[in-house]
C-alpha cells in the first residue's frame, strides 16, 4: 500500500481567501507607514487591525487550517524535546573548543610544512 499524503487541489475560494488575507496584512503595514502624521496608537491600531483581519481571513481558508494544524503539531513536538542540562552543554562546548584548537594547530603545521617545501625547497633549486 502507498501511504503518501496527497495534497488536495487548491480551490478558487481558498486562493481568494488567502489573497485577501495577504492584502489585508499588507494594507495594515502600508497604513502604518503612511500614517506618520497620526499618533502612534492610531498607527499601531491600523497595523494590528490589518494583521488581525488577515489572520482571521486566512483562518477560514483550507490552507490556513492546514498551516494552523502544522503550527500546533510543531509546538507539540517542541514540547517533547529534551534539552541538555547546563553541565552537558558546558562539556560539549568544551569538547568542541578543544577540537577547534587541535585542528587549528594541525592546519598551521600543514601550512608551515607546505610553505617550507615551496619556498625553501623548490625556490632554492630554481635559483
Amino acid at each position: 500500500m502507498n501511504n503518501q499524503n496527497v495534497e488536495p487541489a487548491t480551490s478558487k475560494s481558498d486562493i481568494v481567501l488567502v489573497t485577501l488575507a495577504v492584502l489585508c496584512a499588507v494594507a495594515g503595514v502600508i497604513a502604518f507607514s503612511l500614517l506618520t502624521s497620526q499618533t502612534l496608537a492610531v498607527r499601531l491600531g491600523a497595523l494590528f487591525g490589518g494583521l488581525v483581519a488577515g489572520v482571521v481571513l486566512a483562518w477560514f481558508s483550507p490552507s490556513g487550517k492546514r498551516l494552523l494544524n502544522y503550527g500546533r503539531q510543531s509546538w507539540e513536538e517542541l514540547r517533547r524535546v529534551v534539552w541538555p542540562t547546563r553541565k552537558e552543554t558546558l562539556n560539549t562546548t568544551g569538547l568542541v573548543m578543544a577540537f577547534v584548537v587541535v585542528i587549528a594547530i594541525f592546519l598551521f603545521l600543514c601550512d608551515k610544512l607546505i610553505e617550507w617545501g615551496l619556498y625553501d625547497g623548490l625556490l632554492r633549486l630554481s635559483l
